[in-house]
């Protein structure tokens, strides 16, 4: 098994993602918004690559929620705060999800075998699922605009540290390599890390403390989200089916 870190979309076209199992990360915010959805109930969360997109597809019955330079769009139901994405606002709904960054990372690696949503809420349980799959994969970091992200570099190397405590002969690339120390020097204080980051300096000034603060929180939740024609989901425990 060989984990390849991608440091940002840009260079990279959908096709590139075609045959591989891929892992999508935006830390601040779009993964850890998705996960949290999806925990608090939310049918399915369907990311797109432009806000008019986002708006021609919406319905009465589903949630409109979306950011632009981290402020709530204007008509949007939410913006792009963990925290909005309640059961009593979610549960039994879809989101139709527009991002500066992670909602257009999810749809470029869309042509993906398997594609998966990782943030630190969730981040164990998506190790898991890539040891149990025991292939190559890719981690694709959103970034900030096409540039390097601190925290989401951050993250795949807290990934790839995970998978390597619980399995042998894991292989890396540079890029994996790279996350991986960097992760070593720097990702133990997860919150105060975030908060030092650029894009986490302007989620502050923003009013957005709380949501550092929850998305900073290892293990939150066991899902592992995953895209499937278009939309990203969850697998039903059998439980559940029965209730």
């Amino acid at each position: 098994m060989k984990a390849h870190v991608l440091l940002s979309p840009l260079n990279a076209d959908e096709l590139f993602f075609s045959e591989k199992t891929t892992v999508v990360i935006d830390v601040l915010r779009a993964t850890s918004s998705v996960v949290a959805a999806l925990q608090n109930g939310a049918r399915e969360v369907i990311p797109v690559e432009t806000m008019e997109f986002a708006m021609k597809i919406s319905g009465g019955q589903n949630i409109l929620a979306g950011e632009r330079n981290s402020a709530k769009i204007e008509g949007f139901d939410f913006g792009n705060s963990p925290l909005e994405f309640t059961e009593e606002a979610t549960a039994g709904k879809s989101v139709i999800f527009y991002t500066t960054n992670g909602s257009k990372a999810l749809v470029r690696a869309k042509f993906s075998k398997n594609l998966f949503v990782a943030s630190y809420l969730n981040i164990t349980a998506v190790a898991e699922k890539l040891i149990e799959l025991n292939e190559d994969f890719l981690i694709l970091c959103a970034g900030d605009n096409g540039m390097f992200s601190l925290e989401d570099t951050l993250c795949a190397g807290k990934l790839i540290e995970i998978i390597d405590s619980k399995t042998s002969g894991l292989e890396l690339t540079d890029a994996a390599k790279a996350s991986l120390k960097l992760n070593s020097v720097c990702g133990e204080d997860i919150l105060g890390t975030l908060k030092e980051t650029e894009h986490g300096k302007e989620l502050l000034e923003a009013g957005f403390e709380k949501d550092l603060e929850f998305i900073s929180q290892i293990d939150f939740t066991d899902i592992v989200p995953f895209l499937e024609s278009g939309a990203i989901k969850i697998k039903v425990k059998e439980e559940d089916k029965a209730d």
